[in-house]
């Protein structure tokens, strides 16, 4: 072993959950290396995912604004526009954030190693540099948080010109007149949105019946209903027969139903693959799911002692906030440190316009797990707020319990939505009743304010529905009818 270098601690991947853990065993005292193939630190998170796409989507809100303020003067988006002038400020935000990570980095002693990794053994591993040089690493503990990429189906011919993943969609030069986005899940409906805010006449075609379907069904009904309403279809229960380029201009989607449609631009959207190729698994006895996900358990170890893997390579919910506290907690494994209390809750937060949060039970979960329950509404058309901003189609709903006090979950499409769930998960993770919102103050005009509103519509149903069963008690039986 003297001619391996050694650390305590070796991190494969520099993406959210990579970053995390690496800090976390640098804190502690040990030494760390993390490798990172890519040529910078951040992952696809910073460089292809969700800085970028959120980055395009302030472009389109500020459109959006600014055609809601048409009576005030004329806007009108240039024809020309091209998608890198709408994301100028991109780079500025990701040479900050890269450097802020590769400060923190350096900050905390971290050995960084531009190259790709492959195990060899349980507590081996060579990085390959980008020199060509092979490095022999020995680490007492490994973490895997090599992340994913999207998942392209053989038969549809992804050129990365005119048909694109969720990759090289933000490569493209203008804005497409039209696009077809195949896929009904998170980014699909993200960059959907996003398009179509834009200005692009957007079809989303997909399996399900509506998209994002593991969400609560009144908040995709506003989102399609907001979708609609600026020129999107939604083609749902379709299968594809075929995708080609025409050659010329157009991606020709012919679907087995016999409806043909036609884009300038077409967005590949059905679903990530984990990043697991080369990584020498079987070296190492990592076994993995049949869908290519590392297994592991409740502590982020794989079936190997000592390896552990976060985020997107071990599957859902391939969230970068989730990822992070992945990262932290396997670390706090391998050296036998106290994480704390298991996370309880998982907060989703989609990008779509409009945004889209959620956290605990949705209204179809509360039913199925409780029998009866009492759902609280605020519109975001009865908050001023909402009047002020213009964002008057978002909706806030509570989930009680049949008694309308205890919280089971909270849901919310709108404006601010994924800033606004934290305020639910908090009021989950104390037990608070709902009676937390309509009893304390809470700032005039805000969004927040519709915790408020909601948590009075829970007491208000309850209390309706406690006297029409004390009144249904009291009412006398009436008379048998004899023979």
């Amino acid at each position: 072993m003297s001619n391996k270098e050694h650390f305590d601690i070796l991190v494969i991947g520099s993406g959210p959950g990579g970053q995390k853990a690496a800090v976390q065993g640098a804190k502690a005292g040990k030494k760390v290396g993390l490798v990172e193939r890519d040529r910078h630190v951040g992952g696809a998170c910073v460089h292809r995912g969700t800085i970028p796409s959120k980055t395009l989507r302030e472009a389109a809100l500020t459109i959006m604004r600014l055609k809601q303020g048409v009576k005030a003067f004329n806007f009108q988006l240039r024809d020309d526009v091209t998608v890198s002038e709408m994301m100028s400020k991109m780079d500025t935000v990701l040479i900050n954030h890269r450097d802020c990570i590769a400060t923190q980095l350096k900050n905390n002693g971290i050995d960084y190693l531009h190259g790709r990794a492959q195990l060899t053994g349980r507590h081996e591993c060579i990085v390959q540099t980008v020199t060509g040089e092979c490095r022999q690493i020995h680490a007492d503990s490994i973490v895997i948080a090599t992340g994913s990429r999207p998942r392209i189906p053989p038969d549809i011919p992804v050129d990365h010109e005119n048909i694109l993943d969720s990759d090289s969609i933000l490569s493209i030069a203008y804005i497409p007149r039209s696009l077809t986005v195949l896929g009904g899940g998170v980014i699909a409906c993200e960059y959907a949105s996003i398009f179509s805010m834009l200005g692009s006449q957007v079809t989303i075609i997909d399996r399900a019946p509506r998209p994002l379907m593991f969400l609560d069904k009144e908040l995709t009904g506003k989102f399609l209903d907001n979708f609609t309403r600026h020129g999107g279809r939604y083609l749902g229960l379709q299968d594809i027969d075929s995708v080609t380029w025409d050659g010329a201009a157009q991606v020709i989607t012919r679907l087995e139903s016999g409806e043909m449609v036609s884009s300038d631009k077409m967005l590949v959207a059905l679903g990530r693959l984990a990043n697991t190729e080369r990584l020498g698994l079987e070296n190492a006895g990592v076994e993995t799911s049949e869908r290519g996900h590392i297994l592991v358990d409740e502590h982020y170890q794989t079936s190997t002692r000592g390896i552990y893997a976060v985020g997107d390579v071990i599957g859902p919910p391939a969230l970068a906030s989730c990822s992070m506290e992945q990262g932290r907690r396997a670390i706090c494994h391998a050296l036998d440190m106290d994480p704390g209390h298991a996370f309880e809750l998982v907060p989703m937060g989609i990008y779509a316009v409009p945004e889209i949060a959620s956290v605990g039970l949705n209204e179809s979960q509360a039913k199925e797990k409780y029998g009866e329950i009492v759902v609280g509404r605020a519109r975001f058309e009865e908050i001023a707020r909402g009047l002020i901003s213009g964002s008057q189609d978002g909706l806030l709903k509570i989930i009680a319990d049949a008694e309308g006090k205890k919280i089971l979950g909270v849901q919310i499409v709108g404006d601010g939505a994924t800033d606004l769930i934290h305020v639910g998960e908090m009021a989950l993770l104390n037990h608070n009743d709902v009676s937390i919102f309509h009893e304390n103050i809470l700032n005039f005009p805000t969004y927040g304010e519709a915790y408020r509103v909601a948590a009075l519509n829970v007491q208000n149903l309850a209390r309706e529905k406690a006297r029409k069963k004390a009144t249904a008690v009291k009412e006398p039986e009436p008379a048998g009818v004899t023979a």
